[in-house]
């Protein structure tokens, strides 16, 4: 009587795992362009239930740790010495780390996301003229989003992602209800001196 469920999760697990590794491997970093990517390889109907990002982002941590190990620990802490300058860089924006290099699942095709909450978006491009760094203009996603910034980086792109002031005391979710995590440069400090890869939600 249980067969079905069994196996429906079983699916689900499977189609997790192809799409973890679709993320790790191939630098996918859209969490539903990995799920159905992750479909056609296994050959599965394309209205077969899919797995929440939740439960493929577990699975790219447990891949991540069991064949990159040391050298993912490494890069991690790379790409969050480069996000704690850019956080200090931009403190008058009141910047915020979030996504996968906070979460702890970036790898060598990540972007850094940091979140600002200025006054305006031009005020942000006029500060990144003024210290002659070049940028290009990314595609905001979401309406809360005001502008997306993209800046080169020796480790990685960086995407400023520019919000309204108003938001900065607002919980923010992913696009799946998922919180979206965040973290100021001396908790990002904290996380490289203690080696931690915190699970999204903690």
């Amino acid at each position: 009587m249980h067969r079905p469920d069994r196996s429906r999760a079983d699916l689900r697990a499977s189609i997790a795992s192809a799409a973890a590794r679709l993320m790790a491997e191939d630098g996918i970093a859209d969490y539903r362009q990995a799920k159905k990517k992750a479909l056609r390889q296994l050959g599965l109907p394309e209205h077969t239930a899919l797995p929440d990002n939740a439960e493929v982002e577990a699975e790219l941590r447990a891949w991540r740790s069991l064949y990159q190990g040391e050298e993912h620990a490494e890069l991690l802490a790379e790409l969050r010495q480069t996000a704690v300058d850019l956080l200090e860089f931009l403190d008058r924006f009141h910047p915020y780390l979030t996504g996968s290099v906070l979460e702890g699942t970036a790898g060598e095709h990540s972007r850094i996301d940091i979140l600002l909450f200025p006054d305006s978006a031009k005020e942000v491009e006029i500060f990144l003229l003024n210290h002659n760094l070049n940028f290009a203009h990314g595609e905001p996603r979401g309406e809360k989003v005001e502008a997306v910034l993209i800046l080169e980086t020796d480790t990685a792109d960086a995407n400023l992602v520019i919000l309204p002031p108003q938001l900065e005391r607002v919980a923010l979710k992913y696009r799946d209800g998922r919180p979206r995590e965040r973290a100021r440069a001396e908790a990002v400090r904290e996380l490289i001196a203690a080696g931690d890869l915190p699970r999204s939600g903690d």
